[in-house]
């Protein structure tokens, strides 16, 4: 089943000689469960794609559709809701609450869309992320490669149709990436977890499912 998809996707930025087409007519399509990368150099169009399919910023032209419903058909405070209910986030720079502890910061998103955390969920979020002995934590008490896993248990607790990785191994050094996205997948097969990973390293888009490479906003590798 299609849980993601892109049908002739544009931004374009600046008019006349100044214009920089960011996405030039991009169509994607991601099934549900799968992990899948994008790849592409600095300046590709990634980073602008990855904002798109999260709803974090509108496009020239062209349709997303999450979970059967056109994101951008939605008014902003909707669209505000339906991506705390169906997209998950993990950044680069782990993005998480300073004065919270470590579940506090696991079960916000869903704190914040006025609902009650599924402990027995989360808990097996928490066991296969090994963080079971770091809740009460703060974030600034925690390594590198801990507050990313905090923020992947974050980016999972609400259940939501698909995860959008921006670089989440950016930040850490080459043996800490590499346990990060061991979890990612083991995540991904263990709650059959939809992700999309935005990243420039060829190396670490080869755990994924299948590779998506982008150049000069066009999709230029499988789709």
């Amino acid at each position: 089943m299609t849980i993601l998809s892109t049908k002739n996707l544009k931004k374009i930025y600046g008019k006349g000689e100044s214009e920089v087409r960011a996405l030039n007519g991009v169509d994607i399509s991601v099934e549900r469960g799968e992990f899948v990368s994008i790849v592409g150099t600095s300046g590709s169009g990634k980073s602008t794609l990855l904002h798109m399919l999260g709803g974090l910023d509108r496009p020239t032209s062209g349709n997303v559709v999450v979970d059967g419903k056109n994101i951008f058909s939605l008014k902003d405070e909707a669209l505000t809701i339906f991506r705390r209910r169906k997209i998950g986030f993990i950044f680069q720079n782990y993005n998480l609450v300073p004065v919270l502890n470590v579940y506090e910061n696991i079960v916000l998103p869903v704190q914040l869309d006025g609902k009650a955390p599924d402990k027995a969920y989360i808990g097996k979020i928490i066991d296969t992320l090994g963080l079971s002995q770091k809740l009460r934590n703060l974030p600034n008490n925690l390594s590198g490669g801990q507050q990313q896993r905090v923020a992947i248990a974050r980016a999972l607790a609400a259940k939501p149709a698909i995860i959008l990785a921006d670089e989440p191994t950016g930040n850490l050094d080459s043996k800490t990436s590499q346990d990060v996205l061991g979890l990612m997948k083991i995540t991904s097969q263990r709650f059959s977890q939809t992700i999309v990973m935005i990243t420039h390293n060829e190396e670490i888009a080869q755990l994924a499912d299948r590779i998506i490479r982008i150049e000069d906003g066009k999709i230029v590798g499988p789709v």
